[in-house]
């Protein structure tokens, strides 16, 4: 068998191969661990002060504004219903 430029023509130089995919597998398992978990846990070391606290509470809230202020635009424009056309005045584009 020819696979990948290696030729097998014992059961221990398959053994041998299925040994070291084995470890690759392994070895890859690991790293894929190492950056799932660096990637979607948060770090033990944050948000220990309470200023750090406070700052990301303000944070939070500011953002959850935002998509509230957003998703308010967003229904004024697209009202199912609402066939009128917008306004146009010097701070339409804006707002």
């Amino acid at each position: 068998m020819n696979i990948n430029g290696d030729t097998y023509r014992t059961l221990d130089d398959i053994r041998q191969r299925k040994d070291e995919l084995l470890n690759d597998i392994s070895g890859d398992s690991t790293a894929m661990q190492t950056l799932w978990d660096s990637t979607f846990h948060r770090p033990a070391s944050t948000l220990k002060t309470p200023t750090s606290r406070y700052s990301g509470i303000l944070k939070t809230g500011v953002g959850v504004l935002d998509g509230i202020i957003l998703g308010w635009k967003l229904y004024r424009k697209f009202k199912p219903g609402s066939k009128k056309k917008t306004k146009k005045g010097l701070f339409s584009r804006l707002f």
